[in-house]
């Protein structure tokens, strides 16, 4: 029997006490008696998205080729193969979904067979509904929580994590609105999006606003920076991999990508993706199936793909270092977010917006933004655009008054520069910074909110 797995989710009765993931939840049932199936559809048919029944384990392996799992209950004692061995089996070439094993017999064997074997729960026969319930809610319960540790964990070793303004863009200038309009319109498609735009111009909030305003939002959204990652663990990362797949590899791990099953994945930097990697992504995009690193099965997955570059990814191409292929695929529905200086008052909000998180994150009083600062603010070319902004609004707190190194590019308050160019507000701003961490260059991109190659750029063009 099969569930439709289209049908409105007003359809499937959410029951708030075995947890808000049932009704999102996809589950196979591998059992030889039909009674027992039926009355497990019985059960979790209303309950959940899609309900799969298998007669054998040859049935059930030819689904789980089919179809992505949440959760597989299965029984022990079956003609052909036990459910341990199968189970065994499935683990050992690529099979992540939690287990529930049922069994008639309550030996310490079985018991610890079943735990070797992968199977993470099991309930006794004859059983309640209830306890089936129960049991399929803690497997749910797990797997989230397992994914959303794995995805933080992901997120706080990325030199770019922020905490900031990561779902919401704003600002009133008209480039934001048309942005705003863009996203609201093709949130609830299933399209790829390509955001580009320069470093620090907001493409991470850009991306979570899609997902958030998607149908995709109940699920994980899963952001992977491929700039940051060591081109010899990516491929584990984005795709998992099977214990001794590869030397350091003590255990089976499912892959970024499977971990937004159902959600979204953020490809930020995609043009930094290493170029045998740019083969299997396009797999992964035309056939939405993922092969973890050492197994020979390719697993069903359903996630919607966001990219992000600051690169030309043209001329990446001409240049023989991005697939073209690649490139036609992602650029879909592109979306370019403008730089910082072209969004006019939008700079004030923002200031004020960090100033007031900032004064509550550190505990310490927020600093008023007079007409000298906003002056400074709206005038300089912010190079780092908004992640610079906000850095700079950090440091400000921090020493009680706006940087005087900043305010008084802006003289008076005027309007004007005291004659100097926005280059050169640039070159003292980027100097003062430099100066200010005993010229280390990592420390000062870090603040700017700029690459590290940029400022080696800009300090060889001065004959710093």
């Amino acid at each position: 029997m099969v569930m439709d797995e289209n049908r409105d989710s007003a359809d499937v009765v959410v029951d708030p006490e075995f947890g808000p993931w049932l009704a999102q939840a996809s589950i196979l049932i591998v059992d030889d008696e039909p009674g027992i199936r039926n009355f497990l559809v019985k059960i979790l048919g209303p309950r959940c998205k899609l309900i799969e029944e298998a007669a054998d384990t040859r049935q059930a392996s030819r689904k789980l080729d089919e179809q992505h799992f949440d959760v597989v209950i299965l029984d022990n004692i079956m003609p052909g193969q036990k459910g341990i061995d199968w189970l065994a089996e499935q683990r050992a070439i690529g099979f992540f979904a939690d287990v529930i094993l049922m069994t008639a017999y309550a030996d310490l064997d079985t018991a610890i067979g079943a735990l070797r074997a992968g199977a993470i729960d099991f309930i006794l026969k004859p059983f309640r509904s209830n306890q089936l319930l129960n049991a399929v809610a803690r497997c749910l319960d797990r797997i989230r929580l397992q994914r959303e540790n794995d995805v933080l964990h992901h997120e706080l070793q990325s030199p770019g994590h922020q905490t900031y303004l990561r779902s919401k863009l704003i600002g009133d200038s008209k480039a934001i609105q048309h942005i705003r309009d863009t996203i609201a319109r093709v949130a609830p498609l299933p399209t790829s999006i390509l955001l580009t735009g320069k470093s620090g111009t907001g493409k991470e909030v850009a991306a979570r606003s899609l997902h958030s305003l998607s149908g995709r939002s109940g699920k994980l959204f899963v952001p992977i920076n491929c700039g940051a990652i060591p081109a010899d663990m990516i491929e584990s990362e984005l795709f998992g991999h099977l214990k001794g797949a590869f030397t350091g590899a003590g255990r089976a791990r499912e892959g970024l990508f499977m971990h937004a099953q159902g959600g979204t994945v953020f490809l930020d930097e995609i043009g930094e993706l290493p170029y045998l990697l740019q083969t299997k992504l396009l797999r992964v995009l035309e056939d939405r199936r993922v092969r973890p690193v050492g197994s020979e099965r390719e697993v069903p997955f359903d996630a919607r793909f966001i990219f992000a570059t600051n690169v030309d990814l043209p001329k990446r191409v001409e240049a023989g270092t991005f697939r073209a292929d690649l490139y036609f695929r992602i650029n879909v529905m592109q979306i370019h977010l403008p730089p910082l200086k072209d969004r006019g008052a939008d700079v004030l909000e923002l200031a004020a917006l960090f100033m007031r998180e900032f004064a509550q994150q550190l505990g310490m009083p927020s600093i008023a933004i007079d007409e000298k600062a906003r002056a400074a603010l709206t005038h300089y070319d912010w190079p780092g655009n908004i992640r610079e902004l906000r850095n700079l609004i950090e440091r400000t707190v921090i020493l009680g008054a706006f940087p005087e190194d900043f305010e008084r590019f802006v003289g008076d308050g005027d309007g004007d520069r005291g004659g100097q160019s926005l280059a050169e507000v640039e070159r003292r701003h980027i100097l003062s910074v430099l100066r200010e961490v005993g010229g280390d260059r990592e420390e000062a991109a870090r603040r700017l909110g700029i690459s590290r190659k940029t400022i080696d750029r800009k300090c060889v063009s001065w004959n710093v």
